[in-house]
């Protein structure tokens, strides 16, 4: 959401200034600090909208950071990580987080989560509709309609499609999608994506070498082809 402010608690300068500069670039009021005690002061001074807080930070950690800025701040707190384990998940959200994403971090995931966490704070748990060429997803009613006709989805499939639709024009690789979308395994998650892609594909005839509405891009991920849907 647009103007939003957003505070910034990451000691990796060149990581923070990465985050700042692609969310500034999307109408988001970014301010940055590098160390727990200063993020701590600056969320209960600016009371921003959003803060995204790492883990691991000089002066005072990031869970210490999160439990007490709870007692003057009611905002929204994603948690950022480069650890594996789900301990260190379980004990952010103990710690009052609303939401964490594990490094490396996929900007447009980011932007995703950030505008996630807003809507559902101001009331908008739905998602929009999205309307490209001949498709239509509906999210309020997990329908999807192509050419006018019904196309019968499964949980997994609409989630993905809608995820693709969404970033439709950029190439987003395999973990883009499962750390933006909650339900799949982690074990085998490459192969689930793949697999789910690859159903979604044929129940839009779009299976094969050839394919022009979902695209491979090897090496990188898949490529949701805006103008091939409105053929």
């Amino acid at each position: 959401m647009p103007n939003a402010k957003i505070l910034i608690i990451e000691d990796d300068k060149k990581l923070a200034q990465l985050m700042r500069d692609y969310l500034s670039n999307h109408a988001f009021q970014v301010t940055v600090e590098n160390s727990g005690d200063k993020g701590l002061y600056r969320i209960t001074k600016d009371q921003p909208d959003v803060v995204i807080l790492d883990i691991m930070l000089p002066k005072m950690d990031g869970l210490t950071v999160c439990r007490e800025s709870r007692q003057y701040y009611d905002g929204l707190i994603l948690m950022l990580t480069a650890r594996e384990e789900d301990e260190t998940e379980i004990k952010s959200l103990e710690n009052g987080a609303d939401d964490f994403v594990r490094k490396p971090i996929d900007p447009s995931v980011l932007v995703a989560r950030i505008n996630a966490l807003l809507r559902r704070k101001l009331g908008e748990v739905k998602p929009l509709e999205l309307e490209i060429g001949t498709l239509k997803i509906d999210p309020a009613s997990q329908l999807v309609y192509w050419h006018n006709k019904l196309i019968e989805l499964s949980r997994k499939e609409f989630e993905v499609l809608y995820f693709l639709a969404d970033q439709a024009g950029k190439v987003v690789n395999r973990d883009s999608i499962s750390q933006a979308l909650k339900g799949f395994d982690h074990d085998g998650v490459n192969r689930t994506i793949d697999m789910t892609i690859s159903t979604l594909r044929k129940k839009f005839h779009d299976d094969g070498r050839e394919a022009k509405l979902i695209k491979t891009v090897w090496g990188k991920g898949y490529l949701f082809v805006k103008e091939a849907w409105s053929e």
